[in-house]
């Protein structure tokens, strides 16, 4: 007979009817496997911690991305944000799918390129684009989306003396009833800086206006919103149209789609709040579709989600180090995953379970990573239960952001792996070693 695991008796008060407002606590939930491959065998494979991306969700999510809006929208352009994970399987997956590319660097318009993408299918964006980066846009034909008049002076100079014509469009910010406002990026709609940019373009003969572009905040649980920023590039589109007879290609409304991760602080799960793409493509193409645009000559939506897009294709596999009592009487737990590995912990309530059977007792715990920073919390306070040195974690939806924004400090960033729709597993990215993080270093004579 199997010696049974010792567990600390405690004393846990019992609901007999409803223990809140939502109905008592149901059975622990556990991720014992990703696409049908088990955690343990992963994790004694590859590692841990480790990091899963599964491609079947990835295609399942864009796959419902795409039916949302192009089912409501005659001409939809989705185009990959590099910044949410520029790994290049991630990128190529995406850009097989049909995506464009969406850049915010030099460094990530020079991975698109090497990725197969054509330049004229780049779309360039943010506030540091350096004379070489433009330069290299400008010839390959790529879209480029101006954040400031500097930018603008410094194209149109390039244009002269390139004999080029760039494919220019702005950035607008605007009230969309968010707060706060992001008017750090672009040209303001409300105070009339974006017509002003917009007039300074149609003058210039060097150069050509092509798209209008908004990004209107980051996690927008407000569909309403994409819906009123739709509403004023449509209006100045349509002014555009009438003032010089230029009709706009296309209307570009960035990223920002929610995922179904919690935020900190937030009352509801993200679960429960977490608007559907259905939600965010009625708000847009009724706002576009029923503006002063020429119906005849609509232009594309273009669509640079990427959170709400991988985030869901995302695990993270970690391994219990200890438990421990605070000074207050609550557990500790510290498993092998640090902040440096999951960004998105300073803003999400990331949901962490185990990965294989365990007690049905919880208790309030903390759960730390291994780093010596008192910062170093995955969760703050949740109902764990008492987990064993050596066993398994998963923590899911962690696809964006956690790959570009991670840190090398104090541990290695681990293996990236990929499980294809076969089942199969891929090394997308190895593990770093100590020859990885010196490689770059550089030792003073003097100090040999």
């Amino acid at each position: 007979m199997k010696k049974q695991k010792y567990e600390r008796p405690i004393i846990n008060r019992i609901s007999i009817a409803v223990s809140n407002k939502f109905g008592p606590k149901g059975k622990i939930d556990i991720i014992s496997d990703i696409d049908g491959i088990p955690v343990k065998e992963l994790v004694g494979k590859y590692g841990s911690p480790l990091y899963a991306i599964s491609e079947k969700t990835l295609r399942e999510t864009y796959n419902r991305a795409k039916q949302a809006f192009s089912t409501r929208y005659p001409k939809v352009q989705f185009a990959w944000s590099y910044k949410t994970n520029y790994l290049n399987a991630v990128c190529k997956l995406y850009h097989k799918l049909g995506s464009w590319a969406e850049v915010v660097s030099g460094f990530e318009y020079d991975k698109a390129i090497d990725n197969g993408v054509q330049g004229s299918n780049i779309i360039f964006n943010g506030p540091d684009k350096s004379e070489e980066d433009l330069t290299k846009a400008i010839k390959n034909g790529s879209l480029i989306h101006v954040d400031h008049f500097d930018e603008l002076y410094m194209i149109m100079d390039l244009a002269e003396k390139m004999e080029e014509t760039p494919k220019l469009a702005i950035r607008v910010n605007m009230d969309t009833g968010i707060y706060p406002q992001w008017d750090r990026f672009g040209f303001n709609y409300e105070n009339g800086e974006a017509w002003n940019a917009l007039n300074r373009i149609m003058l210039n003969e060097n150069v050509d206006l092509v798209g209008l572009h908004t990004h209107i905040g980051t996690y927008i649980l407000t569909p309403n919103a994409y819906g009123v920023a739709a509403y004023k590039l449509a209006e100045l589109a349509v002014r555009i149209d009438k003032k010089y007879n230029h009709k706009i290609k296309y209307i570009d409304m960035g990223g920002g789609f929610a995922s179904k991760n919690t935020l900190k602080g937030a009352y509801l799960p993200g679960t429960d709040t977490c608007p559907s793409f259905d939600d965010y493509a009625e708000a847009i193409t009724n706002a576009l579709i029923n503006s002063e645009i020429d119906p005849e000559h609509l232009p594309t939506l273009f669509l640079e989600t990427g959170r709400a897009l991988i985030d869901d294709a995302g695990y993270l596999l970690g391994t219990v180090l200890a438990n421990k009592r605070l000074a207050d009487g609550r557990r500790s737990t510290i498993i092998d995953i640090g902040v440096n590995m999951l960004f998105t912990s300073f803003w999400y309530e990331h949901n962490i379970v185990p990965a294989q059977e365990t007690t049905h007792h919880t208790e309030d715990t903390t759960i730390y990573g291994p780093l010596c920073m008192n910062i170093d919390v995955i969760r703050a306070a949740i109902q764990f239960p008492l987990l064993n040195k050596g066993d398994n974690v998963v923590i899911n939806r962690i696809g964006a952001y956690n790959m570009t924004q991670w840190l090398q400090f104090i541990t290695f960033r681990p293996n990236v792996i990929l499980i294809d729709t076969e089942g199969n597993t891929h090394i997308i990215r190895e593990n770093e070693t100590k020859k990885t993080f010196e490689q770059l270093e550089r030792v003073p004579e003097y100090l040999r």
